[in-house]
C-alpha cells in the first residue's frame, strides 16, 4: 500500500494552525471565499449599521424638527394618544433593542477595540520584557504589578490617540443637524452619515481603550495559586473530574480542525478518558463529570450523535454529567474550509444551536434549572423550558427554514445560565454559561462573551442560595495567563472579550466559588485576586498517542460560605496510578 489512509494526507491539515502558519491559513482564506457573499454581509453588518448610526443624529435632527411645529396645534385626546403610544413602545421594544444594543456594542470592542488594545499591550510588553533585567523573587510580584500598570494604560493611550486622529481626519465631513427637507433628498446624506459614523465610533473606541486600560491596570494580576487548601476532616469533599475539548468527531479515523494530522485520530481517546472515569468511579464514587465545551469539533448531527452513543456505554457516568457548550459547538461554519462564510440570517447556526439544546435536553435536561429574566426570576427546568417548543425545533431543523428565527434567538438566551442547584443549603451547585459570541465565519469563530443577562442571573443565583458554593463553569478563559509563551493571536482572537468585567462581578464572591473553564487545551490553575481560576487539559488534543492525554480530577469542599479548592488528581489515560499535580504542597 502506498498510503495508509487511516493515517491521513495533507488534506486533513488544511485548516490546522499546528500544520499551517496563520499567514498560511489567511491567505488561503482570502483566495477562497466567495467575495459576493462577503461584499453582501459587509453591507449587512457594516455599512448599513454604520449608516444607520450616522444618519441617526441627522434624522432625529429634522423629526425634532417637524414634530415640535405638530405638537404645538396637538391639544387634549391628541397628547394622551402620543404619550400612550410612546409608553406601548418602551415597553414591548425595551428588551430585545437591549439585546440588540448589547450585542451589537460587544461585537464593536471585539472586532476594533479588544483587539487593538491588546496588540498594543503586547508588543509594548514583550519589548520591555527583552530590555528590562532578570530581577530576584521577591520583587518579582511588584515588578509584574507595574508592569502591567504601565503597559495597559501605554496601551490604551495609543490606541486613543490613533482613533483621536481618525476623528479628526473626517470631522470636516461629518453633519450633525437635519432639516425635514434633508428627508426628501437622502443621497445627499450618504457622505456626511458614514462620515458621522466614523467618527462615532472612533471616539467610543478612544473611550472605551482607555477604560479598558484602567481597569486592567486596576486589577490584580492572573498568578499561579501559591498552595491548595487543606482538606478538613468534618466537611464532604466533592471529586469533579473536570474534561473540556474533548473535540468528538463523526467519522472512524477522522481528524480534528485544529490538530489535523499531529492529533488523535478518531474517537479512541475520548473513549479511554471515559474508560479511565468508569475504572476511578467503580474505586471511589466521582461526585460530578464537568464538560466545559467543545464536546464537537463542528457541531455536527453525526458528532453529537457519536457523543451520545459513547456516553451510553457508560450508563453510571451519563448521569454525573454537566456540559456547557464551547466555541467548536456553535460557530465553526465549516470544519474542512475556515475561508466559508456564513450569512447572519443563514440556518446554519441555528442548525447548530438546535442540535445543541437537543444534547443537552438528553443529558441534563431533567436536573438543570433555567433561570427567568427579572429581579426575581422563576427558576424551570431545561426540558420544561424546552416542552412548548419541541414540534417547532425539531420542524426547523428538518427543513432549515428560518421562519421563526427571532423567537428562537430569544429561546436559546433564555436557556442560559444552567443551574445544578445544590443539594443543601450550604452545599455546592454549578452555574454553566455560555460564553459563545456571534460571529459567523470560522476564521473568527473562538471569541467569547459573557452577556448582561447572564450576569445578572448569576447574580440571582447567588442570592437565592447565600450559604452555598459554586462552580462556575464556562468555555473561554476569563484573563490571560501569566507567563510569555502564549501568541499574540492567541490572545487576541480567543479572548471572552469582557473577561475583566466578569471578573469584577464575581470578585466579591470568589470566597464561595471557583471559575472552570476550557478553550486552551492546557491545564493552569492559578487565581485573579480572590477568583480561584482552573483551565482543563483537553485529553484528546494534545499528542497523538493515548499516553500523552490526562485530565484533573478536582476535590473540593464547600462550609461556611466558603468552598476549598484541595491538591488535584492528575489522570492519565494509561497509568492506573493517579499522580498529584506538580506543586502540590
Amino acid at each position: 500500500m502506498i498510503l495508509d489512509p487511516r493515517l491521513g494526507d495533507a488534506e486533513d491539515d488544511i485548516s490546522s494552525p499546528k500544520a499551517r502558519s496563520l499567514a498560511a491559513l489567511g491567505v488561503r482564506m482570502f483566495a477562497e471565499i466567495s467575495p459576493i457573499k462577503l461584499l453582501f454581509a459587509f453591507a449587512i453588518l457594516v455599512v448599513a449599521p454604520a449608516l444607520t448610526l450616522g444618519l441617526a443624529p441627522i434624522v432625529v435632527g429634522a423629526w425634532f424638527a417637524t414634530v415640535s411645529r405638530v405638537v404645538q396645534t396637538v391639544t387634549g385626546l391628541g397628547s394622551l394618544v402620543a404619550i400612550g403610544g410612546s409608553l406601548l413602545l418602551l415597553r414591548y421594544a425595551r428588551l430585545p433593542l437591549f439585546r440588540i444594543l448589547e450585542n451589537n456594542f460587544w461585537s464593536l470592542n471585539s472586532i476594533l477595540v479588544q483587539p487593538g488594545y491588546v496588540l498594543f499591550r503586547e508588543i509594548l510588553r514583550q519589548a520591555v520584557d527583552q530590555r528590562m533585567p532578570d530581577r530576584d523573587a521577591v520583587g518579582e510580584r511588584d515588578r509584574v504589578r507595574r508592569r502591567n500598570h504601565v503597559m495597559s494604560l501605554s496601551a490604551a493611550l495609543l490606541l486613543c490617540a490613533v482613533c483621536a486622529m481618525v476623528a479628526v481626519a473626517v470631522w470636516g465631513a461629518t453633519r450633525w443637524t437635519g432639516a425635514p427637507a434633508d428627508l426628501l433628498r437622502p443621497s445627499r446624506l450618504l457622505l456626511p452619515a458614514l462620515a458621522n459614523a466614523v467618527v462615532l465610533v472612533a471616539v467610543y473606541a478612544a473611550f472605551a481603550a482607555l477604560l479598558a486600560g484602567l481597569a486592567d491596570a486596576a486589577m490584580d494580576p492572573a498568578r499561579d495559586i501559591a498552595a491548595f487548601d487543606l482538606p478538613r476532616a468534618d466537611v464532604r469533599v466533592w471529586r469533579v473530574a473536570h474534561l473540556s475539548d474533548v473535540h468528538v468527531v463523526g467519522e472512524q479515523f477522522g481528524f480534528r480542525i485544529e490538530s489535523g494530522r499531529d492529533g488523535a485520530r478518531g474517537n479512541r481517546r475520548f473513549e479511554a478518558t471515559l474508560e479511565r472515569l468508569a475504572a476511578l468511579h467503580a474505586v471511589e464514587p466521582i461526585d460530578m463529570i464537568l464538560v466545559t465545551g467543545d464536546v464537537t469539533d463542528a457541531g455536527r448531527s453525526t458528532e453529537w450523535a457519536e457523543f451520545l452513543e459513547l456516553i451510553k456505554l457508560y450508563p453510571a457516568l451519563a448521569g454525573l454529567l454537566a456540559v456547557a457548550p464551547g466555541n467548536h459547538d456553535v460557530n465553526i461554519v465549516d470544519r474542512a474550509n475556515p475561508a466559508r462564510f456564513e450569512l447572519p440570517f443563514g440556518a446554519g447556526k441555528r442548525l447548530r444551536k438546535i442540535r445543541v439544546l437537543s444534547a443537552l435536553d438528553a443529558i441534563q435536561g431533567d436536573r438543570v434549572l433555567v433561570v427567568g429574566a427579572g429581579p426575581s426570576p422563576t427558576m424551570t427546568t431545561l426540558r420544561e423550558k424546552l416542552a412548548p417548543h419541541r414540534a417547532r425545533l425539531a420542524k426547523a431543523a428538518v427543513t432549515g427554514a428560518r421562519k421563526g428565527s427571532m423567537e428562537f434567538d430569544r429561546l436559546w438566551t433564555d436557556c442560559f445560565p444552567q443551574i445544578l442547584p445544590p443539594s443543601e443549603k450550604d452545599g455546592l451547585g454549578v452555574l454553566l454559561l455560555d460564553t459563545n459570541a456571534e460571529t459567523h465565519f470560522s476564521f473568527t469563530n473562538a471569541l467569547g462573551l459573557l452577556t448582561g443577562r447572564q450576569a445578572t442571573a448569576m447574580e440571582a443565583v447567588f442570592r437565592r442560595w447565600p450559604h452555598a458554593c459554586w462552580i462556575v463553569a464556562l468555555h473561554h478563559h476569563v484573563v490571560e495567563y501569566p507567563g510569555e509563551t502564549i501568541p499574540l493571536s492567541m490572545r487576541i482572537g480567543t479572548a471572552l472579550i469582557n473577561g475583566s468585567w466578569m471578573v469584577r462581578q464575581l470578585k466579591r464572591h470568589g470566597h464561595r466559588l471557583v471559575v472552570m473553564h476550557g478553550h486552551r487545551h492546557f491545564d493552569w490553575i492559578g487565581h485573579c485576586g480572590p477568583v480561584r481560576i482552573v483551565s482543563a487539559p483537553s485529553s484528546v488534543m494534545n499528542g497523538s498517542k493515548i499516553e500523552e492525554g490526562y485530565f484533573l480530577l478536582h476535590r473540593l469542599q464547600s462550609a461556611e460560605r466558603r468552598l476549598g479548592v484541595l491538591t488535584p488528581e492528575r489522570i492519565s489515560l494509561v497509568n492506573a496510578s493517579a499522580a498529584p499535580m506538580a506543586h502540590e504542597v
